[in-house]
C-alpha cells in the first residue's frame, strides 16, 4: 500500500548525530520557521519567480577552537530515501562568518577561495534553491554551518556531500542552524 504521508516528516536529521554544542546563524534572507521567498527558489526546477540565489548568511558565537567551518543545506522532506542536497561547502576558512546573498552562485567572488564547493543532487556544484513537488507539503531546508576541529576536511569537488556529512561526524565541534521552509501548491 502507497504512503500518502505529506511533507514534513517528524524528524530532525542531526538528531541522530553526535551531540554538540550549538552557536547563532542568521540571515537577512531567510527566517527560521518562516516561507523562503521567490529569489531563493529554483529557476532550474521551474519554480515561478525562482533565481537560484543562496541566502546571506552570517554566524557567531562558535568555539574558539574552531579552525574551519563547512555550510550544508538539506531538504529531509524530499520524496528520496537519501532527501536531498541543496548547497554544501567545505574548508570554510574559520576568520569568515559571514556569505553574502549569492555567495553560492558557482563562480561567485563571494566564497572564499579557499572553499571547496561540492556537487548538489541537482547535478552541479553551488546552490539550488528550494523546489518540492506540486501538492507535497512544506518542506524544510535545514541550513547548518559546521564549527571544524581542522582547517581542511581533506576533500575536493568531487566529494559528495553525503561523504562531507560522514567526515563532519568526526570533526564537527558545534552546528548553527536555521531551517525556513517551502511549498508548492
Amino acid at each position: 500500500m502507497a504512503d500518502t504521508r505529506k511533507a514534513p516528516f517528524p524528524f530532525n536529521p542531526y538528531d541522530h548525530l553526535p551531540e554538540v554544542a550549538t552557536f547563532t546563524l542568521t540571515s537577512t534572507d531567510v527566517t527560521d520557521g518562516q516561507t523562503v521567498s521567490a529569489r531563493h527558489t529554483s529557476k532550474a526546477f521551474g519554480v515561478p519567480g525562482g533565481e537560484d540565489l543562496s541566502p546571506q548568511l552570517s554566524w557567531s558565537g562558535f568555539p574558539a577552537e574552531t579552525k574551519s567551518f563547512a555550510l550544508t543545506c538539506y531538504d529531509p522532506d524530499a520524496p528520496t530515501v537519501a532527501g536531498f542536497w541543496h548547497w554544501a561547502v567545505g574548508d570554510i576558512p574559520a576568520n569568515v562568518t559571514e556569505l553574502a546573498t549569492g555567495a553560492g552562485t558557482p563562480g561567485s567572488p563571494d566564497l572564499p577561495s579557499a572553499a571547496v564547493t561540492l556537487g548538489n543532487s541537482a547535478g552541479f556544484r553551488g546552490y539550488v534553491g528550494s523546489a518540492p513537488p506540486a501538492g507535497h507539503g512544506a518542506h524544510r531546508y535545514f541550513f547548518v554551518v559546521h564549527a571544524v576541529d581542522v582547517e581542511s576536511l581533506g576533500i575536493d569537488a568531487s566529494t559528495t556531500p553525503t561523504v562531507l556529512g560522514f567526515t563532519l561526524f568526526f570533526h564537527t565541534l558545534a552546528r548553527a542552524y536555521l531551517v525556513p521552509t517551502f511549498e508548492v501548491e
